[in-house]
């Protein structure tokens, strides 16, 4: 698949480029795994010199062999006798990017923790040594986001404070989706988009997956999805096991219960039968997979809120494909698929709504989107956008079908948020998958 948008991270790359002419740059690229870091960066590197390092899991004497080799091949850079620690190679590039100004991309920089943690110090005292005097522009990216959070925010480590510039990559917003599926399914239909949207969540390497194997409609893309041998199937497993460690068995029984909607703590509490609180509390706070849905008038403070999961891929996949492990390990993917399309138009109902919410909140037009409810959890507005700057509201139902979307009904149900919105312009509409 071709290189699509990622406009503001090509700038923001580019100036640093730029910048790195003149004094050493420090960029720190942060974002889930599959979400394009590395096409990224390569792409914004086109015809400059760099060298690309990635920070696979051995030991710190066979990595050198390698970043030795590859400095060679890249920059001409001979060092004479073997490098077994990696502060005297990076010393070496800092020395001879003083001399030839050049771009050192580390990738996967998080796992230097597993080779040796004193590799963070050892960078921070050479950069702070010689990062007035080298032409260097390095990047650095990692995407397991509790350490990269760890090692660059956390007040108490060595690398606090030495990026010059900070980028976290997100997953495409819904027009760019669009315009890759029409470009390989022209004739696309609005439930293709909406199973697109369910089951890889706009980020790129999924979407990339499914449209160099040809699955461009909804029944190719559920075959692909279910099929032997699936990525699909196996990712979320390999994403998460590296976040959590040895706790991700009782992480993965709780994504699983808010992926089959049981989102509030008491719910969890009760099937897992123990508190919970700290495990949601370091899932939202360290890990950044889920979140507290409020209403959008709510206040801070506000108890009145269901726990969700932030990625819509890993949801998709806690709510279907770990659920049915036992289905897979069987063989048995046709019943994986069949119990999947089963629940597909409940499921892909409320994907519908999330989809809407995102993709306004895209466009830019509205500075808050969110939906509502009442404490009773009745009067559910699927959709509402606020414009602070025009004073409009939109209030909107969403609807697999749009012949069941009731006007009277939704303005009927608005009454609970129209006294937050004094003074503004409410539009109240019905949105369909005919309006993705």
């Amino acid at each position: 698949m071709k290189f699509y948008d990622r406009k503001d991270g090509l700038a923001a790359l580019q100036s640093g480029l730029k910048s790195s002419k003149h004094t050493a740059q420090f960029t720190l690229l942060t974002g889930r795994r599959r979400v394009g870091k590395t096409s990224l960066i390569l792409h914004s590197l086109k015809g400059q010199t760099y060298l690309y390092l990635f920070v696979s899991r051995k030991s710190e004497r066979l990595l050198c062999e390698e970043f030795q080799s590859e400095a060679g091949k890249a920059l001409g850079l001979q060092v004479f006798g073997p490098i077994t620690r990696f502060r005297d190679l990076f010393e070496q590039l800092l020395i001879f990017a003083q001399k030839k100004p050049f771009t050192l991309v580390i990738d996967e920089f998080q796992d230097f923790e597993r080779a040796d943690k004193s590799i963070f110090s050892e960078i921070q005292n050479l950069w702070d040594k010689y990062k007035d005097s080298a032409r260097l522009n390095l990047i650095v990216s990692g995407s397991i986001y509790s350490l990269m959070m760890k090692i660059f925010e956390n007040g108490k480590e060595p690398l606090f404070g030495r990026a010059t510039s900070k980028i976290t990559l997100l997953p495409f917003k819904p027009e760019v989706m669009k315009t890759i599926l029409k470009d390989h399914n022209p004739k696309y239909k609005p439930e293709d988009l909406l199973c697109l949207y369910m089951i890889t969540g706009c980020v790129p390497k999924y979407i990339s997956l499914l449209m160099d194997a040809g699955a461009t409609t909804y029944s190719k893309m559920m075959a692909a999805v279910t099929g032997v041998g699936s990525p699909f199937l196996t990712d979320g497993r390999d994403i998460l096991v590296s976040e959590f460690g040895k706790d991700y068995s009782t992480y993965f029984s709780i994504l699983q219960l808010i992926a089959a909607g049981k989102t509030s703590q008491s719910e969890i509490d009760s099937i897992i039968e123990k508190n919970t609180g700290a495990y949601l509390l370091n899932l939202e706070k360290e890990y950044s997979l889920i979140g507290k849905n409020k209403p959008i008038f709510a206040k801070p403070e506000s108890r009145n809120a269901k726990w969700k999961i932030s990625d819509r891929y890993l949801e998709f996949w806690f709510r279907f494909v770990y659920a049915n492990q036992s289905l897979i390990e069987a063989g048995r993917h046709d019943l994986l698929r069949e119990t999947i399309e089963k629940q597909y138009t409940q499921y892909s109902g409320l994907v519908l709504e999330d989809y809407f919410r995102v993709k306004l909140a895209a466009e830019g037009r509205y500075s808050r989107v969110g939906n509502s409810w009442d404490q009773k959890g009745a009067n559910e507005i699927d959709v509402v956008a606020i414009s602070e700057l025009d004073k409009s509201a939109l209030i909107a139902e969403v609807k697999r079908n749009p012949k069941r979307i009731n006007r009277n009904e939704l303005i009927e149900k608005a009454a609970s948020v129209k006294k937050y919105l004094g003074g503004y312009k409410v539009e109240y509409r019905g949105l369909s998958p005919e309006d993705m």
